[in-house]
């Protein structure tokens, strides 16, 4: 009984066995919807400034030595909102190029994706060095492209990944330098004072908030961030 139920449910365009061409089109489809939504966060990480901007801020909790403040919901949460803020043109040239044609019925599904992916593409191709990316068009057996349009994002993808990584910890290393400074002054007053067996951080933490609050480090880190893209 349970069976001949089942057989008598009928859902529309899931029917891999079925002989119209428009459903398994319909199947298809879904099931590339699907798999783009499984893929959105790493597509969030990988292929926009998420990456630059959450780095750089947890080198500024560690150079701050606050261990879990701010906490990670916070430096996420604003990564998150400088990441929409930084690709927001992006995202608008897209809908005004690919998605609202694409609903008008102007232009096919293959076109608006083509069109959609070109800003993507230019954006990762300016901030990707190009060292980085001759390096997976040689082991990819690859010649070089002559346009954006025709890097691979197999390719791209990867190299504006390292490129990235590259510039967040460049940056985070001359973030760490006046931390560095402090640390070093308080351990030297503490061994000339002879309180060697005072720890130099729980010292030296006080002045370097201090130190990040009166030059309004916040800021000045974001406004950095914003000014690199």
């Amino acid at each position: 009984m349970l069976n001949a139920l089942l057989l008598s449910i009928n859902i529309p365009g899931l029917d891999i066995g079925t002989d119209a061409p428009e459903d398994v089109a319909v199947t298809l489809q879904l099931l590339f919807l699907l798999t783009i939504l499984s893929l959105a966060p790493g597509i969030l990480i990988m292929m926009t400034s998420f990456t630059r901007i959450i780095i750089v801020l947890s080198f500024v909790r560690t150079g701050l030595g606050t261990q879990s403040m701010p906490p990670n919901q916070v430096l996420i949460g604003l990564a998150l909102f400088l990441t929409f803020f930084i690709m927001s043109p992006i995202a608008l040239e897209i809908n005004e190029t690919s998605l609202q044609p694409y609903l008008a019925g102007e232009v096919s599904q293959q076109e608006a994706l083509d069109t959609a992916v070109l800003p993507v593409k230019e954006f990762m191709a300016q901030h990707t060095r190009e060292k980085d990316l001759a390096l997976f068009f040689k082991y990819a057996g690859q010649e070089k492209p002559e346009s954006v349009e025709e890097i691979p994002l197999t390719s791209l993808v990867p190299a504006f990944a390292i490129s990235e990584l590259k510039t967040a910890f460049q940056i985070g290393f001359v973030i760490f330098i006046p931390f560095l400074i402090i640390d070093m002054v308080v351990a030297s007053t503490l061994m000339a004072m002879g309180m060697m067996m005072l720890p130099p951080v729980m010292i030296s933490l006080p002045f370097k908030i201090l130190l990040f609050v009166l030059v309004d480090g916040w800021y000045l880190i974001i406004e950095s961030l914003l000014v690199s893209f």
